[in-house]
């Protein structure tokens, strides 16, 4: 007797949320070397991922830091865009 797989790819919306939330955090700080464009698709991406994860109810701690470790990351560019804008 084969027993099926009890998982579904909403299962995968808290990791994926909460390794795109800190890598986008982490290149956040090093942004003058990496880049803006890989926190803010990263920062996204998490957001996005945390909040689909939250609506699933699965895996809910892992998407809630995934969506605020990604949300800390957009929010942190559009604090310098507003601070350096004029």
């Amino acid at each position: 007797m084969t027993t099926g797989s009890t998982d579904s790819p909403a299962s995968l919306y808290g990791p994926v949320s909460l390794v795109l939330g800190t890598v986008a955090l982490v290149t956040a700080v090093f942004a003058a070397y990496v880049g803006f464009a890989i926190p803010l698709l990263c920062g996204s991406l998490a957001a996005t991922f945390g909040v689909l994860g939250l609506t699933a109810r699965v895996r809910r701690v892992q998407c809630a830091v995934g969506l605020t470790t990604g949300g800390l990351a957009v929010l942190y560019f559009v604090a310098l865009m507003v601070a350096f804008s004029g």
